[in-house]
C-alpha cells in the first residue's frame, strides 16, 4: 500500500513513523511525507542558545498521557526524558498589577481545601461563600447540551473564578476563551462529576482518594517490580510535566532518523487531492501520484481546503474548526544581577488585566538540568484567540511590551528586569492552535461520517481529539495502523 502523509508535523512524523515500522518488519508499505515548510517538526522546535535550552513551541508534555514518553523510548530518549520540578511547583494570578499565589488544594478548577480557599487574596469573600455553598449543587442530566467553560464554571462558583481563574488558565493551555470553548471536550472530566456529584468539589475529593489509594498501592510494591537482587525497584518521579533534555526538537530529530530519507519531501506544499478509482491522486509542485490512501495530518483549514472538491461537506467541516494564534518570547539573563524572582514556576494573567501577556513561565525552575547554573529563561505567551493583532508588530517591540509588563508585573525586588537581556527570541504560530468551541464533539462526529465514506483517508493532528503533543502522536499512529492493516486484509501488493 502506497501511502501519503500531508503535513509534517508531530502526528505526521508519528505517523510516518509507523508506517516505516511496518515496512522494516515486512509489510507491504510505501509512503511519502510531504511538508510544505523547510523543516519538520511544526510547532516543536528547540535552540541552544549558551548552554540554555529555549522551546519556541511547546515545551513539555502532560505525563498522564502516555503516547510521547511510550513513543520517546521506544526511539531510544527513555534516558532523556526529565519530569518537570514539581516540588517547587507553584503558580500566581495577576490580580492589579500584584501576584496572588493559586491556594494550595485547587485540582484545576476546583477548591478541595477549606483554609487555603478561605484565606486566599485570589477571590472575594462573595466568591469564597458561593464556593462553600457549591458542595450543595445538583446533579446536572448527562443528556444536556454542551456549553462553554465559562458557563459551567460561573454556573458553580461565579463570574470571578471565570475571570481570575478559568480564562487565565485556558488562555495558557489552549490560547483560547473560556466563553468559547467546550466544556464536554476542554473538562471532560468535571461534566461526569456534575452528572453524578452535581458539586464539582465533592467529584473532585472522591477522585482524590482514588488517587490516594492508588498511590499508597503503589508505595506498598503493588506497581513495583523486583530487581535482580530481589527488592523492590525505586519507582522514577514523576511530574505534572514531561520533556527531553535537549528540547522538544529531539524527538522531531530521532523520529526524521527513523525515515527514509527519499520519502521525506520538505519545501512542498500539496496543492491538490483527488478521488480516483482504488486510490487518491496527489499533487505537489508540478507532479502528481497515485496512492492507495493519504493521511491528511495538516492543520484542519488547510485540510479543509484540499478536501473540499472531494467532498464539499467535508471541506467546510473542517473550515469551520476555530484556530488561534500565539506568540512566545524567550529572555535570558545573568540570575546574579536579576534579583529574586518569586518562588515557583510563574504566572498567569486575566484578560481583565488588560496586558499583552497571557503568562509568563520560569523556564529555569520548572525543568531543572535545562539551563546553566546563575542562568534564568523567562518565558513569555502573547496572544490567543483575543489579541491576534499582536502578530504584526515587530520582535523590537513585542521584547519592549514583554520587558515593560514584567517589570510592572514583579516589581521591585527583580531590579535586574531594566537591563538588557542577554539573549532575546521571538516566535510566532499563526493559525496553529485548533479551539474545541462549544458543538465540537458533534462536529467531528460529522467529519468522521464523511471520511467513512472515502476509502484510504485518515485525519490527524490537534483539531479532532486532544490538542496536546500525547495526542497528536497517538492519532497519528492510530491512523497509520489502520491503512497498514487494511493494505494486509486486501492482500495488495506494493505498485
Amino acid at each position: 500500500m502506497r501511502t501519503a502523509i500531508i503535513g509534517g508535523g508531530i502526528a505526521g512524523l508519528a505517523a510516518a513513523f509507523e508506517l516505516e515500522k511496518a515496512r522494516a518488519a515486512g509489510a507491504r508499505v510505501e509512503y511519502t511525507l510531504y511538508e510544505a515548510g523547510e523543516r519538520l517538526g511544526g510547532v516543536l522546535n528547540s535552540e541552544m542558545v549558551d548552554g540554555a535550552v529555549l522551546e519556541r513551541g511547546p515545551d513539555s508534555f502532560l505525563t498522564e498521557k502516555p503516547a510521547a514518553a511510550e513513543l520517546c523510548r521506544e526511539l531510544g530518549l527513555g534516558a532523556e526524558l526529565i519530569p518537570s520540578n514539581d516540588a517547587a511547583r507553584k503558580t500566581y494570578i495577576v490580580v492589579k498589577n500584584r501576584l496572588v499565589a493559586l491556594p494550595d488544594g485547587l485540582m484545576f478548577l476546583v477548591p478541595t481545601k477549606l483554609i487555603p480557599t478561605a484565606t486566599t487574596r485570589l477571590f472575594s469573600w462573595t466568591t469564597k461563600l458561593r464556593m462553600g455553598l457549591e458542595l450543595l449543587h445538583p446533579p446536572r442530566p448527562s443528556g444536556e447540551a454542551d456549553e462553554a467553560v465559562a458557563a459551567l464554571v460561573q454556573r458553580h462558583f461565579g463570574a470571578e473564578v471565570v475571570d481570575r481563574l478559568a480564562d487565565p488558565l485556558l488562555s495558557g493551555i489552549f490560547g483560547g476563551d473560556a466563553a468559547q470553548l467546550s466544556a464536554r471536550m476542554v473538562l471532560p472530566r468535571l461534566v461526569e462529576m456534575e452528572s453524578e456529584y452535581g458539586s464539582l468539589t465533592r467529584g473532585m475529593l472522591a477522585a482524590h482518594r482514588k488517587m490516594r489509594a492508588r498511590a499508597a498501592a503503589r508505595k506498598n510494591g503493588a506497581a513495583r517490580p523486583a530487581n535482580a537482587a530481589g527488592g523492590a525497584q525505586p519507582v522514577a518521579p514523576r511530574g505534572v510535566f514531561t520533556t527531553l533534555r535537549g528540547g522538544m526538537k529531539q524527538l522531531v530529530d530521532a523520529l526524521a532518523a527513523r525515515l527514509n530519507p527519499a520519502a521525506v519531501r520538505l519545501a512542498l506544499p500539496v496543492s491538490g487531492l483527488e478521488k480516483v478509482a482504488h486510490g487518491w491522486m496527489v499533487t505537489a509542485g508540478w507532479n502528481a501520484e497515485f496512492y492507495d490512501a493519504v493521511i491528511v495530518a495538516s492543520p484542519a483549514w488547510a485540510a479543509g481546503v484540499l478536501l473540499g472538491p472531494v467532498d464539499a461537506a467535508l471541506g467546510e467541516e473542517l473550515g469551520g474548526i476555530p484556530y488561534s494564534s500565539s506568540i512566545t518570547v524567550n529572555l535570558i539573563y545573568d540570575e546574579t544581577k536579576l534579583g529574586r524572582l518569586p518562588d515557583g514556576f510563574g504566572f498567569l494573567v486575566p484578560a481583565s488585566e488588560g496586558r499583552a501577556m497571557l503568562a509568563c513561565t520560569f523556564v529555569h525552575r520548572k525543568f531543572l538540568g535545562r539551563t546553566p547554573p546563575e542562568t534564568a529563561v523567562l518565558r513569555a505567551f502573547l496572544g490567543g484567540m483575543k489579541n491576534e493583532a499582536l502578530l504584526a508588530e515587530s520582535d523590537e517591540s513585542l521584547v519592549a511590551r514583554v520587558r515593560r509588563e514584567l517589570a510592572e508585573i514583579l516589581g521591585e525586588n527583580v531590579i535586574g528586569l531594566g537591563m538588557e537581556p542577554e539573549h532575546t527570541q521571538v516566535s510566532r504560530w499563526r493559525r496553529a492552535m485548533a479551539q474545541y468551541a462549544v458543538g465540537h464533539r458533534q462536529r467531528v462526529e460529522r467529519i468522521a461520517a464523511r471520511v467513512a465514506g472515502l476509502p484510504g483517508l485518515r485525519l490527524a493532528g490537534n483539531a479532532y481529539d486532544g490538542i496536546g503533543i500525547p495526542d497528536c502522536i497517538r492519532l497519528g499512529r492510530k491512523a497509520a495502523r489502520e491503512l497498514v492493516a487494511l493494505g494486509e486484509s486486501a492482500g495488495q501488493l506494493v505498485r
